[in-house]
């Protein structure tokens, strides 16, 4: 047979495809003639016809028939084969296939080797695709090469014991000896290496934790010797020394420190010297203060480091380069639950994230929403959502400003303001007697056209709120339709694929099915149209399809309340304040309009994009302005539960203006050494008293009382009589479900007087 051409050849005529259908014959021919000369056992060109099936795998064709000729490279006394052979394994192998515990051996000769670039390429591929029986089987090896004076070889042995710790965690301890020494070495890439795994077994022990905290002095010295040192043109980054290592030795503090008083003590210069002297013109030193501040945040810092924490954020936030401002939105979100006081100061600078283009900035803005410490945002959301609002001071009839505003949308429903939608959907929310009546005249207005896309949004979210009022025939202002649970969805789905519709369109649309999954019947029927969007090309579609079906899983239980109807909001003055109102009849707390109209334009987009896919989450957000505005009324707390190391402590307050709702915050910490996962608080009381569980902070109670779970109860009591609960936990800890019951009878008498 002829020589095979070489890679250099195939890459030029591969490249000079000009159709797809023109390389994928090319890739064919040429797979064809590999797979001859493999038949042949042809040794002469297997390194160059193995070179050229990485080549075809990497531009996404299979190559697969190339795993054996790989293992035969490996088992070459040439280099070249070598370094072909074990790339071919790296990438075409994996501990599914058999076929890569045949390679047990040719590793471990490897690994013996004389020539050190023959040890490195066999560390490389342990450490990438290794087993779990070959990790066990060449941890002995692995461990006498992370002793060696080799640093090329010490640092590769390192990354690979990473993987070896990954795979098989009860190798950890045969590691240790060989760790006493990885951070005297004065080899960058060996310490760097050395923190990668010293970090690994600190994540992954609470007994390695314990036993290299004492190494938080050496690792204080080498940061500090890392930002004293002068130029060095070897590890030089935009003038800073190291940057990835100062990074990687921050992330290892952050877990030495964390719950520790020592640990932390000893690294508080440290961190206020890095925080103060790092510069910041560029990306690099950004990064470093960014891991600076988080391990700032999580271990027991002073103060007044804290403080200055906050303020780095709070400069990130003012940066004009918007990755560097999401950072800072992702790490504010972080800290605001532990120190809320710092963020305040930041609270006009956060606020004005809602007016960023930016799409992420927004949904993290969102996010501060639903933090029940940062109140101020939440008022300044409500303020945006209720004064793009206009209502029509003249209308004879609310049906009458609806039939006219729906007229306007489906003549001329694309060239309507952006604030149309918001505005329509709040008027409709307020009429609760138009429902029925509503819904039925939009679901008419879907089936006649789904070109006005602005309509379009309007009838889906009022299917998704009122959809069993549809189905239900009852309409008394004309004569009800007859529509099926299917015909709807039928409807709804339509608008998903329907080539009219908008991303925002779909993104009502879907929402819309999610919120008749507690309305309608057929629930599988929505699981499966949830689904299939999971992995929709569009972000968001894709994003409120992943929530939604992870409602339907770990979080089912709390879907009946997360998707319930979106609270009244009604105007009571012109210019005057805007009450938030429960169809229940309470009084709530009312959020006051600006005195000056914002301009012209933005409020639209900004409503638009706040009351969108907000459906979902108007439970949070009513909910939680019901419970901000607080009178703290000294009731001393207690404990309520108190057994196997969870402790559920109880704090009161009095709810304004209804003296009759206590609101009872729950403090769930665990004082065990393992995390109690899967946590559930429930109560009940007896049926003279009204009781309202709203979500809480976190299902994951921390190990070693290292953070607590708060959650938020509500209890209407009008008889103020003494107050009984029953209680019962539910949670996984250790691997074990546990399920507890308690009485609470020893409240306090002031938490219902």
């Amino acid at each position: 047979m002829p020589a095979p051409i070489r890679l250099r050849e195939l890459i030029r005529t591969i490249r000079t495809a000009r159709t797809q259908a023109e390389e994928r014959e090319m890739i064919q021919k040429e797979c064809a003639a590999i797979r001859s000369s493999f038949r042949e056992e042809d040794n002469t060109y297997r390194c160059r016809n193995v070179a050229k099936l990485l080549y075809m795998h990497m531009l996404g064709y299979p190559a697969h028939f190339g795993q054996l000729e790989c293992l035969k490279l490996i088992a070459s006394q040439k280099f070249t084969d070598k370094r072909i052979g074990y790339l071919g394994a790296m990438l075409l192998l994996d501990e599914r296939q058999d076929v890569h515990l045949l390679m047990t051996n040719c590793i471990k000769n490897d690994l013996n080797h004389s020539t050190q670039y023959v040890q490195g390429l066999a560390l490389c591929t342990l450490g990438c695709m290794g087993s779990s029986e070959m990790c066990r089987d060449l941890a002995g090896e692995v461990e006498k090469l992370l002793k060696t004076s080799n640093s090329y070889l010490r640092k590769k042995a390192a990354l690979c014991a990473v993987h070896v710790i990954r795979k098989v965690p009860e190798l950890m301890e045969m590691f240790l000896p060989a760790t006493k020494n990885l951070l005297s070495e004065k080899n960058h890439g060996v310490l760097h290496t050395s923190v990668v795994l010293l970090t690994e077994m600190c994540e992954r022990s609470p007994d390695m934790l314990a036993h290299f905290r004492k190494l938080v002095p050496q690792l204080v010295r080498i940061l500090k010797n890392l930002i004293m040192s002068g130029y060095s043109p070897e590890h030089d980054v935009s003038g800073i020394s190291d940057p990835f290592l100062q990074v990687r030795i921050l992330r290892l503090l952050r877990i030495l420190g964390k719950g520790d008083d020592d640990s932390s003590e000893a690294m508080n210069d440290i961190l206020a010297q890095v925080a103060t002297n790092t510069e910041t013109s560029k990306n690099v030193g950004n990064a470093i203060l960014y891991e600076t501040v988080l391990t700032i945040m999580d271990i027991k810092s002073e103060s007044g480091l804290r403080v200055l924490a906050i303020n780095i954020l709070g400069r990130f936030l003012l940066n004009n380069d918007k990755n560097i401002r999401y950072v800072a939105l992702t790490s504010l979100l972080k800290t605001v639950q532990t120190d809320h006081n710092a963020v305040q100061r930041h609270r006009s600078t956060i606020v004005d994230c809602l007016k960023d283009l930016d799409v992420s900035i927004k949904r993290f803005f969102k996010c501060f929403i639903f933090m029940p410490f940062v109140v101020f945002v939440l008022n300044s959301a409500l303020l945006f959502l209720t004064s793009g609002c206009f209502s029509c001071l003249y209308a004879p009839s609310k049906r009458w400003h609806i039939d006219t505003i729906m007229r306007v949308l489906t003549t001329a429903g694309s060239y309507v303001r952006d604030d149309s939608v918001p505005n329509l959907i709040q008027l409709i929310t307020n009429s609760v007697e138009m429902h029925a009546y509503t819904v039925q005249r939009l679901y008419k207005a879907l089936l006649d056209d789904i070109s006005q896309q602005p309509l379009v949004q309007v009838a889906s979210w009022c299917i998704g709120e009122y959809g069993d009022l549809l189905i239900s025939g009852q309409c008394e202002e004309e004569e009800p339709i007859q529509v099926t649970e299917d015909e709807v969805l039928d409807v709804l789905e339509g608008l998903l694929v329907s080539n009219l519709s908008s991303p925002v369109t779909r993104g009502y649309s879907l929402t819309a099915i999610m919120k008749l999954s507690t309305r309608f019947s057929s629930v599988n029927r929505i699981k499966k149209v949830v689904s299939i969007y999971g992995s929709s090309i569009d972000v968001e579609l894709q994003q409120r399809a992943v929530e939604y079906n992870a409602l339907f899983k770990k979080y089912d239980h709390m879907r009946p309340a997360l998707l319930e109807r979106m609270p009244i909001m009604e105007k009571t003055a012109s210019n005057g304040p805007t009450e938030i109102v429960q169809t229940n009849g309470e009084a709530e707390p009312s959020v006051v309009e600006p005195k000056h109209p914002p301009p012209v334009g933005q409020p639209a987009s900004q409503v638009k994009n706040t009351v969108f896919g907000l459906s979902l989450m108007a439970f949070y957000l009513f909910d939680l302005s019901k419970t901000v505005n607080f009178l703290s009324i000294g009731i001393p707390p207690m404990t309520a539960y108190n057994k196997n190391g969870l402790k559920i402590d109880f704090t009161f307050e009095r709810a304004n203006p209804n003296p009759n709702v206590a609101v009872i915050t729950i403090h769930a910490s665990n004082s065990t050494e393992a995390d109690m996962t899967d946590f559930v608080f429930q109560a009940a009381v007896p049926k003279t008293f009204q009781l309202q569980l709203l979500s809480p902070s976190s299902n994951v109670v921390p190990a070693l009382n290292q953070g607590t779970v708060t959650q938020v109860i509500r209890v209407l009591n009008q008889q103020k009589q003494q107050l009984r609960m029953r209680i019962k936990l539910t949670y996984i800890h250790k691997g074990s479900a546990v399920q507890d019951l308690a009485e609470v009878n020893n409240f306090p008498p002031q938490s219902w007087q």
